[in-house]
């Protein structure tokens, strides 16, 4: 008999998997939610330290949480059958808890959402955040597997600060670009997400014969000195964004 078989209810077992196997909670899941609601919070305190009112800065999250959940949505179907070969829990589309099919369509949805939500802030912001996102999606496909990897994670990064320098409620915001010390600042902290967001999947990546700029800088220092270099330069990208944007602010 099953050890977690308890007395007076179902297997706990079971009632875990039921749980797990919840649309909602799998499609929650496989947005990559961590990633995802880190890089949300991340642009819309960007938005507060830049003087948006608080109506804006709701705007800018709502746009950024469905914008990294069709990132993430789109990196599971990509890498669906990467991380069934691997048997990855984490990944409810590998597991079977969704299908390919209702994955695509809600990819589609948040796409149909996202879109009007960009435009909201105006032509200019809207053309950079989509492209932000079109490179991020691009990146899920090309580049991933060699040196360049990084590429797409630093150019979708720098657009950020223009999204937020050129945004406003109903279309209505500045229109002075961001200063070019906050696009670099925000291009190479996209590099730094980039490496900490492969450290987990390292292992299954080198198995697969994959070498991008994290696996590389892994097999020389070792993942565990790569996962503390990669923190430390991250407080120091944050640090200089904060002091660069308190010093000379978002706008030229």
């Amino acid at each position: 008999m099953d050890g977690t078989t308890t007395a007076d209810g179902p297997p706990r077992r079971r009632t875990q998997r039921s749980w797990r196997s919840w649309r909602p909670v799998a499609m929650v899941q496989a947005a990559h939610p961590r990633l995802g609601l880190l890089s949300a919070l991340g642009l819309a305190g960007g938005a507060a330290l830049s003087g948006r009112p608080t109506r804006e800065v709701a705007m800018v999250l709502a746009t950024a949480v469905v914008g990294q959940a069709v990132l993430g949505w789109h990196n599971d179907l990509v890498d669906r059958e990467r991380d069934t070969a691997h048997d990855r829990q984490d990944k409810p589309l590998a597991q079977g808890r969704l299908d390919p099919g209702s994955m695509w369509f809600w990819l589609a949805v948040g796409v149909l959402l996202v879109v009007p939500l960009a435009v909201f802030h105006g032509l200019w912001a809207a053309g950079a955040y989509l492209g932000a996102l079109v490179l991020g999606l691009v990146g899920n496909v090309v580049l991933r597997r060699g040196m360049l990897s990084w590429l797409t994670w630093a150019a979708s990064y720098a657009l950020y600060p223009a999204f937020l320098a050129y945004g406003g409620w109903g279309g209505v915001g500045r229109e002075a670009p961001p200063e070019v010390a906050m696009t670099f600042l925000a291009a190479l902290l996209g590099v730094c997400v980039h490496v900490l967001a492969a450290l987990p999947g390292l292992v299954a990546d080198n198995e697969d014969g994959l070498r991008h700029l994290p696996l590389r800088l892994a097999l020389r220092i070792g993942a565990p000195r790569l996962l503390w270099a990669t923190l430390v330069a991250t407080a120091l990208v944050l640090a200089a964004l904060l002091g660069t944007g308190a010093r000379v602010g978002l706008t030229q």
